[in-house]
């Protein structure tokens, strides 16, 4: 348990910025998931349409520091080729 008032508003902030990247992670994870149901659905169209939605929730959670830069970069080329993959 926190002793010293620091201590007690560094737990505050850190419940806060918990809320925060998790909420960046779900979005990423809603988007992947979202894009990946179209493509299993063979629905190209929409998933080419959602791709940067996926993008900018992955590029949101690179920024912010919630998913390092190289996992970021993986995750967007993934995508991509699964949705290249499908068209073909």
């Amino acid at each position: 348990m926190a002793i010293t008032s620091s201590a007690k508003k560094a737990i505050r902030s850190s419940a806060k910025k918990h809320v925060y990247n998790l909420r960046r992670k779900n979005a990423v994870y809603g988007a992947t998931k979202s894009l990946t149901q179209a493509v299993a659905a063979k629905d190209v169209q929409k998933a080419e349409s959602l791709l940067p939605a996926a993008y900018a929730a992955i590029d949101k959670a690179r920024k912010t520091g919630v998913i390092k830069a190289n996992t970021a970069s993986r995750k967007k080329s993934r995508l991509a080729g699964l949705i290249k993959r499908s068209r073909a």
